[in-house]
C-alpha cells in the first residue's frame, strides 16, 4: 500500500502512513500565473499498487477537488492496481438531495466525478447524511470521529462527569456516541432549519445541565451561529463549564470568536480539516478501516 497525502492534508496523510508503516508518495504542486494547478508526483514507481489519496476538501474547496480529481486520474494512468480516496471532509456532502424544484445534486456530481476519475473506494468521516452515500456505486466507509473527541476531553481532564449534546434530534447518535465514553448523560439542543433561506433556528428545552460540565458536540462548525447560540442557552440554564467540539472546523470569519464569546470555554476539532484548534487526529481510525481493506 502507497500512501499519497495531498496538498490540504499533508500532515494527516503522513500520520496515516506511519500508523500503518506505508510508503508514502509526496506530490510537488505548483499554481500557474492564470490559477490552474501543476501536480507532479515525486516517484511513478506505482504500478500494480494499491494507493490511497488524502485530500481533505475543506475551503478552498474548489482548488481541492481538482488537486483530488488530477492526482487519481494520474495514479490510474500509473497503472496502479486500485485508487481509494480518503476525504475527511467532503465538499458539497450538505447538498444531499434536492430540497426544492430545480436544485442541483451537489454530492451526486462529485461522486460521479471521482468515479469517472478512477477512484474505487471513498473513506471519508462524519459525512453530513451517509445514507446518501451509500445509493452511489462506489464503495463509501464512513467513519466517527465523535468518540475521538470524548476520548481527548477525559484524557486532558478538562471535564468531569460531562454531560454530552448534540446539535439538534437526528443527531442524537453523537451525543450518545460521546456518552459512550464520558458516562455523564446525554440529550439534543433542538434545532429547526428552513428549507429555503438554510437558516438554523434553536427551540426552546429545559436541559439538564445546571451545575455540569457540558460539551456540545457537532459535525461542522462553519459560520459558527448556531453553535453560539447553544453554548448561550446551555449557559443560561446553570452549566458550569461549556465546550463546542466538532469534527470539521471549518470555523468561517468570526466563528470563534462568536462562539467563545457565549461562554464556550474552548473549541476542540480534528485534523480533519486543518486549523489551529484541530487538536484530535483521525488518522487512527482511518489507518485500522485501511488496514482492514474492508
Amino acid at each position: 500500500m502507497i500512501i499519497v497525502p495531498g496538498p490540504a492534508s499533508r500532515e494527516l496523510g503522513k500520520r496515516i502512513a506511519r500508523q500503518l508503516d506505508a510508503r508514502t508518495v509526496d506530490v510537488f504542486v505548483k499554481r500557474f500565473p492564470d490559477g490552474e494547478y501543476y501536480i507532479r508526483f515525486e516517484t511513478k514507481d506505482i504500478q500494480s499498487e494499491e494507493v490511497v489519496i488524502v485530500q481533505t476538501t475543506a475551503p478552498p474547496q474548489h482548488d481541492s477537488l481538482i488537486q483530488l480529481f488530477l492526482m487519481v486520474d494520474a495514479v490510474e494512468d500509473f497503472g496502479a492496481k486500485s485508487v481509494t480516496a480518503v476525504i475527511p471532509y467532503f465538499a458539497y456532502a450538505r447538498q444531499d438531495k434536492r430540497f426544492l424544484n430545480g436544485e442541483v445534486f451537489s454530492v451526486k456530481t462529485v461522486v460521479k466525478l471521482l468515479e469517472k476519475c478512477g477512484v474505487n473506494r471513498i473513506v471519508t468521516v462524519n459525512a453530513h447524511n451517509p445514507k446518501v452515500l451509500e445509493t452511489f456505486n462506489i464503495p463509501v466507509e464512513d467513519l466517527s470521529a465523535i468518540p475521538l473527541l470524548a476520548q481527548y476531553f477525559k484524557k486532558e481532564g478538562l471535564v468531569k462527569d460531562a454531560f454530552s449534546l448534540s446539535m439538534g434530534k437526528k443527531a442524537l447518535t453523537m451525543a450518545s456516541e460521546a456518552d459512550n465514553v464520558l458516562k455523564g448523560g446525554f440529550d439534543y439542543v433542538p434545532t429547526r432549519r428552513d428549507r429555503i433561506t438554510g437558516k438554523v433556528t434553536l427551540e426552546k428545552k429545559k436541559l439538564p445541565v445546571e451545575n455540569r460540565d457540558v460539551i456540545i458536540f457537532d459535525d461542522i462548525i462553519s459560520s459558527g451561529g448556531t453553535m453560539a447560540k447553544a453554548v448561550k442557552m446551555v449557559k443560561e440554564q446553570g452549566a458550569k463549564k461549556v465546550y463546542a467540539a466538532c469534527v470539521h472546523p471549518l470555523l468561517a470569519g468570526n466563528a470563534e470568536k462568536k462562539i467563545l464569546e457565549n461562554g464556550a470555554e474552548a473549541i476542540v476539532g480534528t485534523d480533519c480539516v486543518p486549523s489551529k484548534v484541530s487538536v484530535v487526529s483521525v488518522a487512527p481510525i482511518i489507518a485500522e478501516v485501511l488496514r482492514r481493506g474492508e
